[in-house]
This record gives C-alpha cells, sequence and structure tokens, in this order.
C-alpha cells in the first residue's frame, strides 16, 4: 500500500537528537526507509546519523522536499510538532508519543481542519507504533524482521497485538502488504475506516486484519464502512472479552462507557457485517489462512 509509505518517501524525524529519536531513527534507516533529516529547535546546522538537522519544519521541507514525518517529541511539545508538520505542507505525518493529553490532541484536530481537503495532512496516532510496508520503509518503532512481504493489510489500536498478528502470519508463509498501528487513545487521526478505505482500493491488498479492543466507536464505524464498501476479507480480532465495564484496561481509549463498546458487543457488530472474527490473539494468523483458503 505504497499510497502512504514507501522505499521512496523523504521522511523528517521531529525529535532526531534525543534518545528515542537517534535510536529509532537508526533502526528506520538500517531498515531501508528514506529519511532525509531532522528537525530539534536549537539544533539547526547540526547532523545525527549523517543526516542533517534543521530548526523548523518549514526550513527542513524547503531544503530536502519531503512529504512525511514522524514524531518522536515528548508529550508537552508534541501536539505542537504536529501542527507545524500540518504548517510545513508535509503530507503524512505519525505520531508515535503516548501521553499527549486529548485536549492537545483537540487544538490538534481543530488546527488541522483549517486546510481544505486537499491540503490537509493525513496523521497516524499518536500513541501508535506506526506503519511498515515490508521489505521498503518503516515509519515507527515496530520489529522490521517479523514482517514478511506479501498482500494481506493489518490495521490495529494495539502495536503489540498487530506484531503478533504478523509473527503468526509470518510463520504461516503469509505477508503483508502494509501494517498500520492507527494508535489506542480516545482522539487520534486516522480512524479504522480511513485505513479500510485505502486498503480496500490498494491494488496490492488481498485482505485485511483488523484488530480492535474495547472502548469507544471506532470499530461500530468501521462495521458500517465494511458492510456498505468492503468486497475485500475482513479478519477482526476485538481485545478485552474480559474486562469489566468502567475500568480503564491499557489503551488511554480502552474503557466501556457505553453500549457497543465492550469487545463482546464489538464482535457481534463485526460478526454480522461478515467480518471472520478471530477467537483469541493465539488464532489470528490461522483465522486469515482458512478466510483466504475459503476465498481462494
Amino acid at each position: 500500500m505504497s499510497v502512504l509509505l514507501d522505499k521512496t518517501t523523504p521522511v523528517l524525524v521531529q525529535g532526531i537528537s534525543g534518545r528515542i529519536g537517534a535510536f529509532h531513527t537508526k533502526e528506520m534507516i538500517e531498515y531501508g526507509t528514506n529519511i532525509v533529516g531532522g528537525v530539534v529547535p536549537g539544533k539547526g546546522g547540526t547532523s545525527v546519523h549523517d543526516r542533517p538537522v534543521f530548526d523548523t519544519m518549514k526550513e527542513a521541507v524547503d531544503a530536502t522536499h519531503a512529504s512525511a514525518s514522524i514524531v518522536l517529541v515528548p508529550p508537552p511539545f508534541a501536539a505542537d510538532s504536529i501542527m507545524e508538520a500540518a504548517d510545513s505542507g508535509i503530507a503524512f505525518c505519525v505520531a508515535i508519543t503516548d501521553g499527549i493529553p486529548a485536549q492537545d490532541m483537540m487544538a490538534v484536530k481543530r488546527y488541522m481542519w483549517r486546510y481544505p481537503r486537499e491540503r490537509r495532512m493525513r496523521l497516524i496516532g499518536p500513541n501508535c507504533a506506526g506503519i511498515i510496508t515490508p521489505g521498503e520503509a518503516l515509519l515507527g518503532i515496530m520489529p522490521g524482521h517479523i514482517y514478511m512481504p506479501g498482500r494481506i493489510g493489518i490495521v490495529g489500536r494495539s502495536g503489540t497485538l498487530g506484531y503478533e498478528a504478523a509473527a503468526q502470519m509470518q510463520e504461516l508463509g503469509i505477508g503483508v502488504s502494509t501494517s498500520v498501528g492507527i494508535g489506542g487513545d480516545p482522539i487520534n487521526g486516522s480512524s479504522f475506516k480511513d485505513i479500510l478505505a485505502l486498503f480496500e482500493e490498494d491494488e496490492k491488498t488481498d485482505a485485511v486484519v483488523m484488530i480492535g479492543e474495547i472502548g469507544g466507536p471506532q470499530e461500530a464505524a468501521a462495521a458500517d464502512f465494511i458492510r456498505d464498501h468492503m468486497k475485500k476479507p475482513v479478519i477482526a480480532y476485538v481485545a478485552g472479552l474480559s474486562a469489566p465495564k468502567g475500568k480503564r484496561m491499557g489503551h488511554a481509549g480502552a474503557i466501556i462507557s457505553a453500549f457497543g463498546e465492550s469487545a463482546s458487543e464489538k464482535v457481534e457488530i463485526l460478526r454480522e457485517v461478515g467480518a471472520k472474527i478471530a477467537p483469541t490473539p493465539a488464532e489470528i494468523g490461522q483465522t486469515v489462512a482458512e478466510t483466504l483458503s475459503k476465498a481462494a
């Protein structure tokens, strides 16, 4: 699904000089990602891993012609970094940062809507694992070695369950076209529906694994999209079948507060629209294999 990321996509790292930023920049470069520079206010003119560092996103985009960025910036400053990326003309931004206040993300969403649709930046995250197109590019913190190139898309709120799905599929000889972690926060940049639409249009994706969890309406909205628009098979797993109502579990958005937000309710909603349900995390790969064999 190179509509978002491939080996030619020029990428900037916001927060490249920090311990976390420098570490993951090295990992992404080694994987093959086209990292063209970084942005750290006050560090302009220096370099990290032989990539130039700029003071501002506008300066960096003008110099490198980057079209994507990744935010590895501490929570108090991450929202400003995302909005700066939007102002710079970046088309695609991945925000890895965990712990951004919900009020800050509300401001980010309102800010991005100032731009007309054709100029509006696509945001993945925050609090996400990022995106990987196996064998081409990694923009995030995924362990690249478990992703085998193939024709199955993965989209999930949980990074680790996305890794688990990819590892199980690899063991069965099933590869991944692109894996997208949309993040577990209640306010994020892209929804299941947004990414499912991209997979449905992608000629290199034959089926989609969707990994949901308790809390929020995103899985229900995705079910409506699957029913009305998806022609490709969808294999779904929803985490949190044993989670008690009203208790936060893991992600900031993983709390049952209304009807349709529990795992069992989401499973039924997805099953009703034709999604194939993996009953446990350990059976995601096998459920994909069974679905593909029936579709063949």
